[in-house]
């Protein structure tokens, strides 16, 4: 629903032309060695003290293939033009990293000292400007700096992200280790909720997982290490008029879920179900060489006792 608002608003505003919808592939570096993790930030945050707005990506590796990316601007002076946080996943070889969010692809190609953000076709390129507000865009150039932040002026939220299903909004902001989620449409309690999490919050979705009409509202989130556990923090709507927490219990409690499991764990609502994937470690192997394949959970949401509940409903290895 949300793509097809973005893309009709586009139509409308795009001057009537011609277009292609060719992908654009960046060009792969040959060199794999390059650092790719840490701040990278645009020109203007040089001359910041003089009033320019700015914008800074936070590149956080969570694996050889997998980065945490975050996009942050100037918050002291104004409300922030643009923020954004995804996961993007390394396309082989070299250092080119692809994010899909609201259906939409965005590049992430790094170079010695610099970012490049792109998207994948014209129509991706344009919705680059989606999230960001007067006439700003994320696509184009930052630089590596080696000085922290500016903690001052930066938007301090380690992650935001609004999610929308029918008439009911979901605003998901962390800052420091404090999550919360702010429900707005639901007839009868809109209250805010609060969690302390460890680790970081990856992404945060959306989606209707008992097929009642109403939303669910999951938000995913990766421990700090080497092996990146994930766990989710989920609600579920009541008809319409208040949201309870759901549970979902350790992986370690199924036998042959847990098998081989070391974490590195992707989560994506698909249809009616939640489906997470990792991959399966035999006994010997390193923490950076799986070597036994790739698991997929998927997991149905049931009424229970107490509250609504994530159990385990298929398990696939391939």
């Amino acid at each position: 629903m949300l793509k097809n608002i973005i893309t009709a608003f586009i139509l409308i505003a795009t001057v009537v032309a011609c277009k292609t919808n060719s992908k654009q592939v960046p060009a792969v570096q040959e060199a794999n060695n390059i650092a790719v993790a840490g701040n990278y930030v645009t020109s203007d945050y040089q001359i910041r003290n003089e009033g320019y707005d700015w914008m800074a990506v936070k590149v956080i590796e969570l694996s050889d293939s997998m980065l945490q990316i975050s996009i942050r601007s100037r918050a002291d002076l104004k409300k922030p033009t643009c923020t954004f946080d995804a996961t993007a996943y390394k396309i082989e070889p070299g250092n080119v990293f692809n994010a899909t969010v609201e259906g939409f692809g965005v590049y992430f190609t790094f170079e010695a000292d610099s970012l490049i953000i792109s998207g994948e076709t014209d129509e991706d390129n344009e919705m680059l400007g989606y999230f960001c507000s007067g006439g700003a865009s994320l696509a184009g150039v930052y630089h590596k700096t080696a000085e922290p932040l500016d903690t001052a002026q930066i938007d301090k939220a380690l992650f935001r992200k609004n999610l929308n299903y029918g008439e009911y909004f979901f605003l998901i902001e962390v800052f420091g280790n404090k999550l919360t989620i702010q429900p707005t449409g639901l007839e009868t309690d809109n209250t805010l909720v609060e969690h302390q999490v460890d680790g970081a919050v990856v992404n945060a979705e959306a989606g209707d997982l008992n097929a009642d009409g109403f939303p669910e509202v999951l938000v995913y989130l990766q421990s700090d290490g080497s092996g990146s556990y994930g766990s989710v923090i989920g609600y579920s709507v009541n008809n319409g008029k208040s949201m309870s927490r759901i549970n979902m219990p350790e992986i370690a409690e199924n036998k042959e879920a847990s098998e081989g499991y070391m974490g590195h764990d992707e989560f994506a609502i698909v249809a009616n179900t939640l489906n997470q994937h990792f991959p399966v470690y035999n006994t010997g192997d390193s923490n950076a060489s799986p070597t036994g394949g790739m698991r997929q959970i998927q997991y149905k949401l049931v009424n229970g006792e107490a509250m609504r509940q994530l159990i385990v409903d298929k398990i696939v290895e391939y």
